[in-house]
Order: C-alpha cells, then structure tokens, then sequence
C-alpha cells in the first residue's frame, strides 16, 4: 500500500509544475498576440487603402478597354463583389497564407514574395553588416576622445553625410565606378557576382553609418567618464583596454537597439536602391506593384515585411538581454 501511495501523482507538484510552464510560456504568447493583432491592422487597413487607389480592371484592361471587358475581368477576381464581401473573404484566405494570383502575372501572389525574399535579405544583411564594420571602430574612436580637434572635424562631416540619401550616394557611385571608370556594373543581381553587390550595398551604408557612428561616439564618450573607467584607469588599465574592453560593451547597448532598427527598416525601405540597381528583391516588386495596382502582391509584401518587422524587433530584444545581464534576472 505504501509502495502505491508513493507513486500516486502529487497534485500540488503538478500545479506548480503547470504554473511553472505557464510562465515560461507568458512571453511567448504575449509576442504571439501582439503579432496577430499587428497583422490584422496591417492586412486590414491595406486592404481598405488599396480600392482607394484606382480600379486594377483598367491597369489589365487597357484605357481602350470596353466595359463588357472591364465587367469580365472584374468578375474573374471578385472584384464585382460588395467591399464588405471581399475583405472577409481576403481575410478568410490570409488565414490559410493565400493572397490569390497576381493581376499582373497570374503567379501566387505569396510565391512572388518569397521568390524575392532571400535576395532582399542579401542586400541588407551585406549593408548592415558593412555599416556596423565601419561605424562601431570609427564610432569608438570618435567618442574616446571627443575633444580633439580632428574628431569634431569628422564629427561634422558625418553630421553633413546623414543627410544626404542613399539614392544621391548611388547615382554618384554609378557616375564614377560604372559609367567612368567602368570597374563595376550598375545593373543587375547575380549571387555568386560579388561585383554586382558592391554598389547597392555601399549605397545603403553610406546612409546608414553616420547615424549609427554618432550613437556608439556618443555612448563611448558617456562611458568613459563613468565611476568604473576612473577605477580601472586607477589600477593600470591601458588605454586600449579602458576602450574595447570597458567602454564600447556598454556603448553596443544603444547601438544593438539602432542596428536592429535600422536593418528592419531595409526590409521595406530600400525600394530605390533596388529599383536604381534592378535588384529584384521586395522592395522593387513592392514598387512595381503598387504601380501596377496588383492588389494580393502587395497585401502579401506587406504582410511578409511586417512579420520580418517583428521577427528583428524580437531579435533585438534578446540581444538586449544577451548584453545586458540586469535583464537576465529573475523577475526583470
């Protein structure tokens, strides 16, 4: 009898258990929900936007189109039905991920998303990548001593540089490496080319840096006057190592948060760049089709980009925690 009363559940453990997996799960469903509910808004206001926008019959069409033409092909893709009926029936397909076929090419709408996707996340894992290489060593020497004469120069010449967009940075570029010098093309994405990335991604980077240049000099000048620079300086730190090794990990704090920010907004930002240089990613075909009023493309970019949106802001957030060990604590 003993033997079995010991094997018998415990029913406070298994509450505790239950409440343990709970909180671990808190989190997790907090991140889902506020998924959901961003891409509902998204979808939602989209959608509305999008019939305000003209009338994709007459982009098919033609402006010599007859109206039996024009009633045919509005019946083909539903777009005869009442507004109302339209959106739940778009949101009763979004469910399944089906955004329909293309006006333009009759090709799934999300298939062309994802066909463009990985090239997009190309160019903008290239551009952030070369703008953290350049602007966190320039950054840091920037902010660990401010006060010199030669780092306000260059303060105020990346000061004049965050103003000046990507686009302008680009046709310059094309004028002297493509066009006079002939060393690099202007057109075109071949993956295994690294000359025909060099341009799109120096373009976006000359945008990017400043910015985030003067975030990690401001940071690195905030940490070396704190309280624990003057200590470790007290006990015979080098300079290099006051530097790397105590202010620029502090400094990455402020910086990991505009990274993030800033490789998000390349998600769906570098439409010009794209269509200057023909790269065939998401922001060229978002483009194209808003010009071309293909509704499911553009419903299903902007679903995609938000989800890629929210992906990197989470991934942020864990880089913070990985960072900072005050949220790593229990009950931070």
């Amino acid at each position: 009898m003993s033997s079995v009363a010991d094997n018998a559940p415990n029913p406070p453990a298994a509450k505790a258990a239950v409440s343990d997996i709970m909180t671990a799960l808190m989190p997790l469903l907090f991140q889902l929900r506020k998924l959901a509910w961003l891409l509902f808004t998204v979808t939602t206001l989209l959608f509305f936007l999008m019939r305000q926008a003209g009338d994709p019959a007459l982009v098919l069409a033609g402006n010599d189109a007859t109206p039996e033409q024009l009633a045919a092909i509005r019946a083909q893709y539903g777009l005869d039905q009442p507004l109302l009926v339209q959106y739940f029936r778009y949101m009763l397909n979004v469910l399944q991920l089906n955004f329909g076929k293309s006006l333009a090419s009759a090709e799934p709408a999300m298939l062309k998303v994802l066909d463009m996707l990985p090239r997009t996340l190309h160019l903008a894992g290239m551009a952030i990548l070369l703008t953290a290489s350049i602007a966190i060593p320039l950054g840091s020497w920037l902010g660990f001593k401010p006060e010199n004469p030669e780092r306000r120069a260059i303060s105020g010449l990346l000061f004049v540089m965050q103003g000046v967009p990507g686009f302008v940075t680009a046709l310059i570029l094309i004028q002297i490496f493509a066009v006079n010098l002939r060393l690099l093309p202007s057109l075109g994405y071949e993956p295994l080319d690294a000359r025909t990335w060099v341009l799109p991604v120096c373009s976006l980077a000359s945008f990017l840096v400043p910015s985030l240049t003067r975030v990690v000099a401001a940071n690195v000048a905030e940490a070396m006057r704190e309280d624990y620079i003057r200590t470790a300086r007290a006990n015979g730190a080098s300079q290099t190592t006051l530097l790397w090794s105590h202010a620029v990990p502090n400094a990455l704090l402020g910086a990991a948060a505009l990274i993030g920010t800033q490789f998000a907004f390349l998600l769906g930002g570098s439409a010009i760049i794209e269509t200057i240089f023909s790269w065939p990613g998401m922001g060229w075909l978002l483009l194209e089709s808003v010009q071309t009023l293909d509704f499911p493309v553009v419903q299903a970019l902007a679903f995609m980009i938000a989800i890629m949106v929210f992906t990197v802001n989470a991934c942020t957030d864990l880089v913070f925690r990985y960072l900072d060990p005050r949220l790593r604590t229990k009950g931070s």
